[in-house]
Formats: C-alpha cells, structure tokens, sequence
C-alpha cells in the first residue's frame, strides 16, 4: 500500500494507492513544518489520517509539503518512520515538486504553483533543475493568497475600500480593527489567516473593477518580480496549480500573456496527476 500526499499551509491532499488497483482520497487539515512545532507534528499528522489508513499495511510514502525542504525533511521524514513503521520507502519532498510532477509528468518545463503561497521552478523531467526562492509571507509570495488577503486587510484598515465594499467586509468579517490586528499577529499561520480574506472577492456584490485591480497588480508582481527573473522565460509555457490560478484564471491568463508566456495547463490541485504518477511503484 502506498500513501501519496500533497500539503500546502491550509490543506493537505491524500491519496493511498492498492496493489488492488483502487484509490482512497480523503483531504485534511495542512501541515507545514515551517509553522508547526516539531514535537506537534507527530501526533497531529497521526490524528489527520487515523481514520483512513492501517498504519501498518503501508509500504511507501511520498509527501511533498510546503515547508519540506532543508532540515525540514529530516524532520519529516522521522515523523512518518514513526508512524509507519512497516515502510520501507519514506521521501519527503517539497510542494514544488509534486507541482513538476503532476504538471509534466516526465517532461521538462516550468511549473508554479498559486495557493496560500508561491512557488516556481523549471523541471528536467525528474527533478527541479533551477529555483528563485520566493522568500515567503515575509518578503515574497506574491501573487499568492496571502499576498491578495494583505491587499485586501491594507485596503479595509486604511479606509481605502469604497462605501459600499467597506460594509460588504464589515458584514463578512467584522469591522473592529483592533480585533483583526490582534488575530493576525497572534497568529501561529499568518500566512493563512491573511490568505483567508482573499474569498472576500468572490462575495455576490464585489466591484469586479476592484477585484481585477487587486489580483491583476499582484499578480503582475508575481510575473515581474519572479517569474521574469528565469532565464529565457519566455520560451516555456506557463503551468501553474493551486486555489488561486485556477478561481482567477482569466486574469492570470491576461498577465502571462502581457508577459509573454503561453498558457499551459492549470491544475486547482495536484493529487489525481501526482497519484498516477506513483501508481507505477506499485
């Protein structure tokens, strides 16, 4: 039995693949070991899956996680030996490869991914070939949600919301300033907290003005600031997954045409591509 799982900050895809041919696939809370306390880890990762999966009929595990990469990976890797202790294959690799993968497949290629975070990278068909970090909530991510929920907080916090999407943000989230800042820098996941609010623009009533401006600019950002900093970018199709390229595709198909890119696939999630790909281990 092999248990397949791709982990962003704010969901974690599973999938666990039979010799039987059949596959199981169940979502959990995400799991990121760049927030997460070590000595949490264990117990929280064996709570998530408890209820799908006999510990000790797994013979393989492939997680690839945001925040799995550096000593990160050690860490992990230890987690799951713990937990599985009948596998006699564990690799932790981080999210940007199981983008690669599901994305490619076997080919080479640039890959992205634009979630709760942002991440690229190219592809050799095997493994990620060249990397510009994107520094993180802190100083990067652009694009992304975290960076589409800052934009809008900065916007609501300094009045600088029209009347009528100021009240809509009231009605949806509350409108004590203090509280929401109180929230946010107690928060053990800022980066999801403020990713959290970028489903501000899918209400109802959203000034679709507004909501192009907001994802347009940060997403410009994310091709100027990264993307563009590739070598010869322009020479690949752009391929992307996560939550965020794929409910604001066509704003995202609009900046990488501005940029010259041609569009390639846009995945919402990758655990169906990533699952094919390690059913050959079976």
């Amino acid at each position: 039995m092999i248990i397949v799982a791709d982990s962003g900050s704010t969901k974690t895809d599973w999938c666990i693949l039979s010799r039987a041919g059949t596959h199981t696939r169940f979502s959990t809370a995400g799991i990121n070991p760049f927030f997460m306390e070590e000595s949490h880890l264990l117990p929280t990762i064996r709570t998530l899956i408890a209820p799908h999966v006999d510990e000790t009929q797994v013979t393989n595990v492939s997680f690839y996680g945001a925040g799995c990469q550096g000593g990160k990976i050690a860490v992990m890797e230890s987690v799951f030996k713990q937990i599985f202790p009948s596998a006699v294959s564990i690799q932790v690799h981080v999210d940007l490869l199981a983008a690669a993968r599901a994305l490619l497949g076997d080919s080479p290629g640039f890959a992205a991914i634009l979630g709760t975070g942002t991440n690229t990278c190219l592809y050799d068909g095997n493994d990620i070939s060249y990397h510009i970090d994107s520094l993180g909530f802190l100083l990067g991510d652009e694009g992304s949600g975290s960076a589409i929920g800052k934009r809008i907080l900065v916007d609501f916090l300094r009045n600088r919301l029209s009347p009528e999407l100021h009240s809509a943000f009231i009605r949806e989230y509350g409108g004590n300033a203090e509280d929401i800042m109180d929230l946010l820098y107690k928060s053990s996941q800022p980066n999801r907290f403020c990713a959290g609010f970028a489903r501000f623009l899918d209400i109802p009533d959203m000034d679709e003005v507004y909501r192009h401006d907001v994802v347009g600019s940060s997403f410009r950002a994310f091709f100027s600031r990264l993307v563009a900093l590739y070598p010869d970018y322009q020479t690949y199709t752009f391929n992307c997954v996560g939550s965020i390229a794929h409910r604001f595709i066509t704003i995202l198909k609009e900046e990488a045409a501005y940029h010259g890119m041609t569009m390639g696939r846009i995945l919402p999630s990758v655990i169906e591509e990533l699952a094919g790909y390690h059913s050959r281990e079976l």
